[in-house]
């Protein structure tokens, strides 16, 4: 049972999440013979005041 964790920034609508949930699924079903029903996706989305690069929130970028 391939378990796959992915951590995103907020923004991205439900229907780009639904395509790349099934777009990740499909391909470690196929890498890894595992039938697509038994790959487990958790998408974890961090608020943007939650984040930070270089030590810089992604909320204060312009």
């Amino acid at each position: 049972m391939p378990i796959v964790h992915i951590e995103l920034i907020e923004g991205r609508s439900q229907e780009a999440i639904k395509k790349m949930v099934q777009d990740v699924t499909n391909a470690v079903a196929q890498n890894t013979g595992a039938p697509a029903a038994h790959v487990h996706v958790v998408v974890n989305e961090m608020a943007k005041e939650r984040y930070a690069v270089g030590g810089v929130l992604k909320s204060d970028e312009n």
